[in-house]
């Protein structure tokens, strides 16, 4: 209980506004923050106690607090209720999507009709059936030889028939493994029972050998995506690789999806990425010294750089030695920031790969300064607020209130993006700065605020650019189907394994944006038909119709 003039308030309406004194109005949010900072504390200081008691324990050979993990009521940080509005579901007939493939007349038992019957046309029902089985295949290859030339002609299997298995099941041992993310011994199962008499160790060889065309049209629309869309969207997840921990990469449009799986996630990693390329160049101009200043680069080490020749591009192999040579005395630290500088400035300068112009992302450092813009998620910056777990219910108050400020000034925003002009932008800027200047009162509660407060260029890119989404989420669903994946199959083991399951994935992917059907694709490709147009042109079609990039065009 609280007393505020002469009033006793329970601490669920405790309003410091009502407190007249000035100096007692301070002292006692001091109070209420200090008991917050002291709540924080002793929570992490009864985890940390009890851990150290159970290690305590082992050491002494005896047993430490059991394994068994309390049952936990899941903390829900999500922000999908305050992003998204609600909207009237109504049911769609899913009929006129059905495909026919055969019609059959059902007749009436003229029998049971009575003498003044009259036929009235047909009632049509859509039933929905599969068939599935074998389609063995006995081919019986003419074989001719002619003694003149010493030399045997025999025929050849259509295309897609390789060894001992047609393209079908090659389609579907694909589709398994990509889509419906089953393991390898479970397509062996689900086959044998079908008919099939086949290895596991065939299914892998399918899975990952033999798919240079599908990597090449990955890479193609790759790039056609990349230059026919300004911004992109982009998000790292592990992943293991023959049991080590790697990193998988994902950049995503409303092109195309792209996954690439590199041993780390550093900016290096991240241009790699964007270049699509296993080797980077290193390239010493004006914007690389902008750089070395920019990430606190020694002034010695920036002069000794200086002895490089400007404007030339050097190969990575070249660069690592070099630093060994002139700049022995950098941390890793120091290296990696010489080598991102260098890395972007080349970057920027190549002609040969389409450059991003915006990312949207995170605020994990390693996509910072890679593009020339950057725009930072609102679900991410949301979240933040969401994990505050105040113990004081004054502050939980505070909380909730600014939360509801946050996705009203959110959805502004959304309506902006349907109808931009520089006259809502300026309001909407007006309106960004009152709502961030907001002084609580609840110390953790303001130190969020004035983060986002930091935030205002690359959280406001919209304004600028109203093409390009307030949150990052496409990036974060197509990380999950790499999650998803990792979970059920743990990892690819060799390099084939690698680039197949970023190729596939990323295929998967591409082909759902562009209205594709997966299996339908792969079986194309598989039998050289060729009836499905490359993914490069289909992407240039949409980009046309999408007209992404229409606020850099006004520039």
């Amino acid at each position: 209980m609280v007393i505020l003039s002469n009033k006793t308030l329970p601490r669920e309406e405790l309003d410091l506004a009502q407190i007249k004194d000035e100096e007692m109005r301070q002292f006692v949010s001091g109070l209420l923050n200090i008991i917050e900072d002291l709540s924080s504390t002793v929570r992490q200081l009864q985890a940390e106690n009890q851990r150290l008691r159970d290690e305590n324990n082992q050491l002494k050979g005896e047993q430490g607090q059991p394994l068994i993990k309390a049952k936990k009521v899941k903390q829900d940080h999500s922000s999908e209720n305050e992003r998204r509005r609600p909207r009237q579901h109504h049911k769609s007939s899913k009929v006129p999507e059905i495909k026919i493939d055969r019609e059959a007349v059902l007749q009436v038992d003229r029998t049971r009709l009575p003498a003044d019957a009259e036929f009235k046309g047909y009632d049509d029902v859509v039933v929905q059936d599969i068939i599935i089985g074998t389609d063995n295949i006995l081919f019986r290859k003419e074989k001719f030889h002619s003694k003149s030339e010493g030399k045997a002609y025999l025929a050849s299997l259509p295309p897609g028939y390789q060894g001992e298995f047609g393209p079908h099941l090659r389609t579907q041992v694909l589709v398994l493994y990509y889509v419906c993310q089953m393991t390898e011994p479970k397509i062996r199962a689900w086959l044998l029972q079908i008919g099939i008499k086949i290895s596991t160790g065939t299914i892998s060889n399918m899975l990952i050998k033999g798919h240079e065309q599908f990597h090449q049209e990955e890479a193609a629309s790759y790039e056609a995506a990349l230059e026919q869309c300004p911004w992109q969207h982009i998000d790292d997840t592990g992943t293991r690789v023959d049991g080590d921990n790697q990193h998988c990469h994902v950049v995503d449009s409303p092109l195309a999806t792209h996954y690439r799986t590199l041993p780390s996630k550093s900016r290096l990693s991240v241009i790699k990425v964007l270049l699509n390329t296993e080797q980077l160049t290193f390239r010493l101009n004006a914007e690389a010294l902008q750089l070395l200043e920019t990430l606190n680069v020694p002034q010695k080490s920036i002069q000794d750089i200086m002895g490089l020749p400007l404007e030339q591009d050097f190969e990575e192999a070249f660069m690592l030695e070099w630093l060994v040579d002139h700049l022995p005395n950098l941390n890793h630290t120091q290296q990696q920031a010489v080598l991102s500088a260098l890395a972007i400035a080349a970057y920027h300068a190549q002609t040969a790969f389409p450059v991003v112009d915006l990312l949207i992302c995170d605020d994990a450092p390693q996509f910072k300064r890679i593009t020339t813009a950057l725009a930072l998620c609102w679900v991410h910056e949301g979240r933040s607020y969401k994990k505050l777990e105040p113990t004081i219910p004054y502050h939980q108050l505070l909380r909730d209130k600014f939360l509801r400020a946050f996705w009203k000034f959110y959805h502004r925003l959304k309506v902006y993006r349907q109808q931009p002009s520089p006259e809502k932008a300026a309001l909407l800027e007006r309106q960004f700065d009152r709502l961030f200047a907001v002084q609580s009162g609840y110390d953790a509660l303001d130190k969020l605020i004035a983060r986002t407060r930091k935030h205002k260029t690359q959280l406001l890119m919209v304004l600028h650019h109203p093409e390009i989404e307030l949150h990052n989420n496409p990036a974060e669903l197509s990380v999950r189907h790499r999650v998803r994946k990792r979970k059920i199959s743990f990892g690819p083991r060799v390099a084939d394994g690698v680039q197949a399951w970023d190729t596939f994935m990323s295929l998967l992917a591409t082909t759902r944006k562009l209205g594709l059907n997966f299996p339908d694709y792969l079986l194309d490709r598989i039998t050289q038909q060729r009836h499905i147009p490359p993914l490069p042109d289909l992407i240039l079609v949409q980009a046309q119709q999408l007209n992404l990039g229409s606020s850099w065009q006004a520039v």
